[in-house]
């Protein structure tokens, strides 16, 4: 797994220096995990689902390449990068899909990922970005956690390693977050 993750950096050092044949490769070394990533964003989704996983990965993928002026640190750097993009575009879908119904049959999520104590309860997606939104304007970096270990599946080490935090740093913001985003999410479900 360490040869993996080596690789998939010096590939992305590789894409940052302007190989256009490192896009390809890059492809191949990181597309199983980034679709294993997005199928990972639609559990407790409704069948109806108008958005796959597979198109999500893809969507992230280009969104990722497109952008310049990257310098990719590594391959958390990167999957981090994914989670973030991920996250957008299902908001920006499930806002697309409230809209046009006028504000039925939101897209739902579970707090499963979050380790919330009532992991069965399903919530908006919205209503998740929109907490996390509030959560990264009392503080980012608990906002980020949450980001990169719920949608980018990333570890603790990961994380602390990606905000040069120690771990136990990561640890106390990922439980604080959880609590915070609980809350939140919780009178957003009060009638």
């Amino acid at each position: 797994m360490d040869a993996e993750r080596h690789e998939v950096t010096r590939i992305l050092h590789d894409v940052t220096d302007g190989d256009e044949a490192a896009g390809q490769e890059l492809l191949a070394a990181v597309y199983e995990e980034l679709r294993a990533l997005a199928g990972a964003s639609f559990r407790g989704q409704p069948g109806s689902h108008t958005l796959q996983p597979t198109a999500l990965a893809n969507e992230a993928y280009i969104r990722l390449v497109d952008r310049t002026g990257i310098q990719w640190k590594d391959r958390s750097h990167f999957f981090a990068l994914a989670a973030m993009i991920m996250r957008g575009i299902l908001a920006d879908h499930a806002r697309k899909r409230s809209a046009a119904k006028r504000g039925g049959d939101w897209q739902r999520i579970t707090l499963a990922g979050l380790g919330a104590p009532d992991a069965s309860n399903e919530i908006d997606l919205i209503a998740l970005d929109e907490a996390l939104e509030k959560l990264s304007k009392v503080s980012t970096r608990q906002s980020r956690v949450v980001e990169y270990r719920f949608f980018g599946g990333l570890t603790v080490e990961q994380v602390a390693d990606l905000l040069d935090v120690s771990v136990s740093t990561v640890e106390d913001d990922w439980r604080i977050a959880r609590a915070w985003l609980a809350v939140q999410l919780e009178g957003e479900a009060a009638p």
